[in-house]
C-alpha cells in the first residue's frame, strides 16, 4: 500500500492549524490566571473589611462570592453579546483580494473550496467593524470569566448555611447568585448589543 502524499498545501494547513490551537490555549491560560488572581484578591479584601469590623460587617459575610458571580456574569454576557471581528479575513473581504494562500490551504484540507470559506466569512463577518476576536472571546469568556466566577464556593456556602441553620440567608443567597447572575448577563448582552448597534 502506497503511503499518503501530504503535499506543501497540506503541510502548511496543518502547521497552522496547530500554531492557531497553541494561540487559543495561551490565551484561554492567561486569562484563567487574571480571573483567577483577581477572585482571591476580590474575595480576601472582602474578608480583610468584614473581620476588620464584624459588628457591622458581620451579616456580609460570604457575599463577596455572589457580588463576584454576578460581575462575572455581566461581564460574560457583554462578551456574548458583541460582535465577532477578524480584521485581517475582514480586509481581505472589502478589498476583493483572494484568500491568502494559508486560508486557502486549511479550506482545502476541511473540505471546503477557499472561495466559498472566504465569502462565507465575509458574510459573517462584514458588517461588523468593531467588536471582539475569536481570540479576545476566549480570553476573558472562557479564560478569565471561568476561572473569575465560582460554582464550587457557592454550592459550599448554601450548604453551610443550611447546616447552620440559616435556611431563609441560604434561600436569599440562592436566589441573588441565581436570579442575580441572569439578569446581569440579560443586562451586559443588551448593552454590547446597543453599543456595537446589533
Amino acid at each position: 500500500a502506497q503511503k499518503p502524499h501530504f503535499g506543501s498545501a497540506q503541510r502548511s494547513a496543518a502547521s497552522m492549524t496547530g500554531m492557531i490551537f497553541a494561540s487559543d490555549a495561551l490565551a484561554v491560560g492567561a486569562g484563567a490566571v487574571c480571573g483567577a488572581l483577581c477572585r482571591y484578591h476580590a474575595g480576601k479584601a472582602a474578608t480583610d473589611r468584614i473581620a476588620a469590623d464584624p459588628k457591622r460587617l458581620g451579616h456580609l459575610a460570604g457575599w463577596h462570592t455572589a457580588g463576584i458571580n454576578i460581575l462575572g456574569s455581566f461581564t460574560l454576557g457583554v462578551v456574548f453579546g458583541s460582535p465577532v471581528v477578524d480584521y485581517p479575513s475582514t480586509l481581505e473581504a472589502k478589498s476583493g483580494s483572494p484568500p491568502s494562500s494559508s486560508s486557502s490551504a486549511l479550506a482545502k484540507v476541511q473540505g471546503f473550496p477557499a472561495a466559498a470559506a472566504a465569502e462565507n466569512l465575509a458574510c459573517v463577518i462584514a458588517p461588523h467593524r468593531f467588536g471582539l476576536t475569536p481570540r479576545m472571546k476566549l480570553l476573558i469568556g472562557v479564560g478569565f470569566c471561568g476561572s473569575f466566577t465560582t460554582f464550587s464556593t457557592f454550592s459550599v456556602d448554601v450548604v453551610n448555611m443550611m447546616n447552620k441553620g440559616e435556611a431563609t440567608k441560604a434561600l436569599a443567597y440562592l436566589m441573588a447568585n441565581n436570579v442575580g447572575g441572569c439578569a446581569a448577563a440579560a443586562a451586559g448582552m443588551v448593552l454590547a448589543r446597543r453599543m456595537f448597534g446589533i
